[in-house]
């Protein structure tokens, strides 16, 4: 996932937002970012090799599951959707499963799951770069300067 994400992340527009943004934005309500619990996590807490991979999955997988939302092309689209099932599984037994990887790193995964859903959801819900300033017209789009 991570080469993946690396290789698109010079040809994407990310939209002005980094990824300690992004990830604090999955845990709006909460007064303590995201961003700042995992490098809190980090830097008071000894953290074994298993332990700072784990982390390291997760937060890949949370980048690319945010970069690739709205991706448009197809080798993007597939890497939002294996991210996305591999998040939303339920019953896996695999020690570097999204469950085993938010429990052994003291995270509740049905709480992660619903910050990445809602911000899927907001997400999705804006306008995209791609679709201001346009009109949708019997299937078609046309600019709106004046081709309406």
């Amino acid at each position: 996932m991570e080469l993946e994400a690396q290789s698109s992340k010079y040809t994407v527009d990310h939209s002005h937002i980094n990824a300690a943004e992004k990830i604090s934005s999955l845990f709006e309500p909460d007064t303590l970012l995201s961003a700042q619990y995992l490098e809190n996590f980090r830097r008071k807490t000894l953290i074994e090799p298993e332990k700072r991979l784990m982390l390291a999955v997760l937060e890949d997988a949370i980048n690319c599951f945010q970069v690739n939302v709205i991706a448009q092309n197809a080798r993007r689209k597939k890497l939002f959707n294996e991210t996305e099932d591999w998040i939303m599984e339920q019953d896996s037994d695999s020690i570097f499963s999204f469950v085993s990887i938010c429990e052994v790193l003291g995270l509740n995964p049905e709480y992660v799951r619903r910050g990445l859903l809602r911000w899927k959801e907001k997400k999705l819900a804006r306008p995209t770069p791609h679709s201001r300033g346009k009109k949708m017209m019997a299937g078609y789009s046309l600019a709106a300067n004046g081709h309406s």
